[in-house]
């Protein structure tokens, strides 16, 4: 008896586990809350679909964050220092000023030569429900993505176990958006590496997110659709011209070359600043201590 139960504690506590426990429960909790709670109750007090779209993706974004915290403080039975609010104010700010800024930085490089030009302003519509479901979508991704999945792979197999796997698997729900392009889908690994690399730099979950929230709302304030998708609307209507390799296909401004260089720039800058901070896990000894280059 006592043996069986060793066994079971090892199968609840193992890694995969832990993963793919943790990807459900918090994928679920905000599906199942948002579905029969949160949309039901403001659908029946609110007559604007707007606001009842905002009140629902930042109570989805608050649900997923406590369900990860709950889950990760009482079943893994530890402090849950990836939500630590030290640094937070600046690794939020900094992460979202980054991730727009780059993107910015290429749409004008874009203007400078010539392919690309803005038509119209569209109005505001897009920094009400689209940003706020931009919200939604980045930290969910974070929390299951880095805050689980890499972040238990990186203390089970080490950095680059972690980046690989969870670069790869971060991109292939994406494959399924429309108007996939080649040049995109590997930009789309780099970026998950680009986030796992984040989370290894900081040990928190702010900077990754606040990043992965600029880089994406850029996108359609300059005019381009986001990762395939045009469901967001745009702040300005744009027009672009010239090869795609430098413009980005209907996938949008990632599948541009310009993308590709910037995520895999900053991916090797935030490599080093983690080397020399020694935040690189390499591997785990027998007693589960940490080793780090």
């Amino acid at each position: 008896m006592e043996h069986r139960d060793s066994m079971i504690m090892k199968l609840i506590y193992h890694p995969i586990f832990r993963i793919i426990l943790g990807m459900v429960i918090v994928v679920s909790a905000t599906g199942l809350i948002k579905s029969y709670i949160t949309k039901p109750f403001f659908s029946s007090i609110i007559q604007s679909e707007t606001v009842i779209k905002v009140f629902v993706a930042l109570l989805g974004t608050l649900v997923m964050t406590l369900t990860y915290y709950f889950f990760t403080k009482y079943y893994e039975k530890r402090e849950v220092t990836e939500l630590s609010f030290k640094s937070s104010f600046l690794e939020l700010f900094g992460g979202f000023w980054l991730g727009l800024g780059v993107i910015a930085l290429e749409f004008f490089l874009l203007f400078c030569i010539g392919n690309y030009k803005i038509l119209d302003f569209e109005g505001f519509d897009l920094l009400t429900a689209p940003f706020t479901f931009l919200i939604g979508a980045a930290m969910l991704e974070e929390l299951v993505f880095r805050g689980i999945l890499y972040r238990i792979l990186e203390q089970w197999k080490g950095t680059t176990v972690a980046l690989i796997v969870s670069g790869v698997l971060f991109e292939l729900p994406h494959l399924l958006n429309p108007n996939v392009a080649v040049i995109g889908s590997i930009g789309g690994i780099v970026f998950g590496l680009l986030m796992g690399i984040m989370f290894t730099y900081t040990k928190r979950i702010w900077l990754p997110f606040s990043f992965h929230l600029g880089w994406n709302l850029a996108q359609p304030i300059f005019g381009s659709n986001l990762t395939g998708l045009d469901q967001f609307g745009v702040l300005f209507k744009a027009e672009f011209s010239g090869s795609e390799i430098v413009t980005g296909s209907a996938m949008g401004i990632e599948d541009s070359i310009f993308s590709l260089i910037t995520l895999i720039v900053l991916f090797i800058v935030f490599y080093l600043k983690s080397k020399k901070k020694k935040h690189l896990v390499s591997y785990r000894n027998v007693e589960g201590k940490v080793l780090e280059d």
